[in-house]
């Protein structure tokens, strides 16, 4: 590969002339023995459509027109290739993806860059294909059979021969590899290689998404035989060679169901007025060590996953529930960081360390609220001695969120779902998840200590991993301020100086309105999505010039290795070699890009896992009339969003009788031909519910009669 990419911009180089295979390999002093690799090589640059040969058979560079880049399909048929390296996508029309499946590395040539928005192209080479399993229903007739793929961007169903169910039934969840990808209008072929249950079967459905994302659900038994020579005890030794934090009053406070315990907290107020801030986050790579199985499974995993009734966890049971989770009452070995922050908030000073901590409480976010509230006589009472802590919490919290608001961070009020489950797995109820001030205090501490580490790593110089979220595109707030307008707001700025303050602004003028909610996403998606980069370019969303995830190291990977660099730092007395610095930068680089597409995929698994249950909740509901409202507009329909966060899209023939909508582009509104009626995002709309399918994970809805 490594010469593949030298040869590569060999041809790209300004100095370049055309020329044949012997002469490259003079003008690269390639060995004649060596000849035979170079034309190999050549061969998949030229397959690849990265160079070509011109009419005297000399290598030069593709035209400009033929672009690498990924293939995101779209269940109606047209797609992006999102172009590597780039935020550029490339329109793909229907009948112009010549097969390619949704995630394929393709080259795609340009057929029209007069578009305004988005260059035309048609794929004309697929390099890679993403996928060779897919999970789905299959449907038996008789003598052959079809699965259908959950995932609705796959384009295609899977043709299956008598001979291929592999003992599948009718209407069963399947795994099907692909023996043959789409060719020439006909569909793809497959075996069914396992046969998961059925739909309704308890389970079955979040089983479905682990396989559909191809999850590591089980560890590797090599990686759980490491985990079990770690002892379930700290050594003595060990304790004597960090600070003693053991007679402190420390806290963890978390959700009820929490496990996983990486963080805890301790506030004194010191005599001179300040505060003292104590975050202690569990010492997971004192346990962890580079290079070990336990250490290659967990950047191979990037992240720990939540999905409702199970979690796929970064690190085995062993380490993430036991030995490195800051339970209640057990020594713990922590990297610890201490800070002392002013009546403003300012973190005048810091001090970074390694100790060991006695948990003296472990608090729920409930019982905090209700102490902070004095609404529960009998949980204010069970813990009244601790009360003066966390009313300090509080008082420091405030201080901090106070000083985030003054500064521009963003506050996006867009409540997150809460979904009930039973015992059997089932979505018994869909609400919002409400936050409390207890969230709060443990939010401004975490956030308020990744800074403190950010800032004072990034001076030194050090290899490193910082959580990156760069200032957004003009040309999306531009598209933004567009929506704003209807409502009477505006982010003001130009290109070369937007604030968050401005979005700040906003947000702040909208709380508590009817279209606070829809305008909140709508600002949410505006904004960049936040990634792992070794180079500090600051936080846009929190307005913060030094950010990186240390808290949890638990479940992210990039914070494991921040506490690695934190160690051999305050091993060596802060005094690393440059060789150190290059050598660990590269590993940085690798840990960033890797956790950066893990997240990704815990997102989509994530989010997928609720709108199943969603959709799954609703499925009884059918008929039933509600009041949502509008938070998006499109060319086929529009969709509302409900009261209890599911969204539901109402097509074009669903919304009025005998009507034909217009799609007005530039304002992103709906016009009906005949009434004149405009629908727009942010408006009240009175819904039926049509259908709800867990296996799409989609919600239909309907204009209500009396609505239309």
């Amino acid at each position: 590969m490594e010469r593949k990419e030298k040869i590569l911009e060999f041809i790209k180089d300004k100095e370049y002339v055309p020329m044949k295979l012997k002469e490259m390999a003079q003008v690269l002093m390639v060995p004649k023995e060596e000849q035979e690799e170079l034309q190999v090589i050549l061969d998949e640059l030229e397959k690849e459509y990265k160079i070509r040969k011109n009419r005297k058979n000399k290598y030069i560079l593709m035209d400009e027109q033929y672009i690498e880049g990924v293939y995101e399909a779209n269940k109606r048929g047209f797609g992006f290739v999102k172009i590597t390296g780039s935020d550029e996508e490339i329109h793909i029309a229907k009948g112009y993806n010549n097969n390619a499946l949704n995630g394929d590395t393709v080259v795609v040539k340009i057929i029209d860059e007069e578009n305004v928005k988005t260059k035309e192209g048609k794929i004309v080479k697929i390099i890679k294909r993403d996928i060779d399993k897919i999970v789905g229903t299959f449907q038996n007739s008789r003598n052959f059979g079809f699965v259908v793929p959950d995932n609705d961007k796959i384009g295609t169903d899977i043709f299956i021969s008598k001979k291929n169910f592999g003992g599948a039934k009718n209407n069963q969840k399947v795994v099907v590899k692909i023996t043959k990808y789409p060719e020439k209008g006909k569909n793809a072929e497959g075996k069914i290689i396992e046969v998961i249950g059925n739909i309704d079967q308890a389970g079955v459905d979040m089983v479905c998404l682990i396989k559909e994302y191809n999850l590591p659900y089980e560890f590797p038994s090599f990686v759980l035989d490491e985990a079990e020579q770690i002892e379930d005890e700290i050594d003595k030794a060990e304790i004597e060679n960090r600070r003693d934090l053991r007679d402190k009053t420390i806290f963890t406070i978390d959700g009820e169901d929490a496990k996983d315990l990486d963080d805890a907290v301790y506030v004194e107020k010191l005599s001179n007025g300040n505060y003292k801030l104590g975050v202690y986050i569990a010492d997971v790579s004192h346990y962890v060590k580079e290079g070990t199985f336990l250490d290659k499974e967990a950047l191979t995993r990037g992240t720990s996953i939540y999905m409702l009734d199970r979690v796929i966890p970064m690190l085995p049971k062993k380490l993430s529930n036991g030995i490195c989770s800051l339970n209640q009452g057990k020594d713990r070995l922590v990297l610890a960081v201490e800070m002392e922050i002013d009546d403003t908030g300012k973190v005048v000073s810091s001090d970074v360390f390694k100790g060991v901590i006695n948990v003296t409480r472990r608090m729920s976010y409930t019982n905090v609220t209700k102490i902070l509230e004095n609404s529960d006589e009998k949980i204010v009472n069970e813990y009244k001695e601790y009360i003066p802590n966390f009313k300090l919490m509080e008082e420091l919290a405030k201080i901090l969120e106070n000083r985030r608001q003054v500064n521009g961070s963003l506050d996006l009020d867009i409540p997150e779902s809460k979904i009930t489950l039973d015992e059997n797995g089932k979505a018994i109820a869909v609400g919002k998840y409400e936050l409390t001030f207890a969230n709060s205090i443990i939010e401004q501490f975490m956030l308020t200590a990744n800074e403190t580490i950010a800032e004072k790593f990034f001076w030194l110089e050090a290899p490193f991993v910082y959580r990156v979220h760069e200032v957004p595109d003009m040309e999306k707030i531009t598209e933004l301020n567009r929506f704003l307008y209807n409502f009477g707001y505006k982010i003001k700025g130009s290109k070369d100086n937007i604030h968050p303050k401005e979005f700040a602004k906003v947000l702040e003028e909208i709380k508590g309105k009817d279209e606070e909610m829809v305008l909140s996403t709508l600002i949410l998606r505006t904004l960049k999505v936040a990634r792992y980069e070794i180079e500090n370019k600051g936080h846009f969303g929190i307005s913060s010039k030094y950010y990186c995830h240390f808290t949890s190291p638990i479940r992210r990977y990039p914070d494991l290795f921040i506490h690695r660099i934190i160690s051999k730092y305050l091993e060596n007395n802060y005094n690393v070699t440059e060789e150190f610095k290059e050598e660990y930068n590269k590993i940085a680089e690798n840990a960033a890009e890797q956790s950066s597409e893990k997240e990704k995929i815990a997102k989509k698994v994530e989010r997928d896992s609720i709108d199943l249950k969603k959709a799954e909740f609703m499925q009884d509901k059918i008929g039933e009339v509600y009041d949502g409202i509008i938070s998006s507009v499109t060319n086929f329909g529009i969709f509302v969003e409900l009261e209890n966060t599911v969204e539901g899209l109402i097509k074009f023939e669903d919304l009025g009788e005998n009507e034909y909508f217009i799609y007005d582009d530039e304002h992103k509104h709906l016009i009906g031909e005949r009434t004149s009626k405009i629908y727009k995002i942010g408006d009240k709309i009175r819904i039926q519910v049509l259908d709800a399918n867990k296996e799409t994970r989609k919600v239909a809805f309907a204009a209500y009669k009396d609505e239309i």
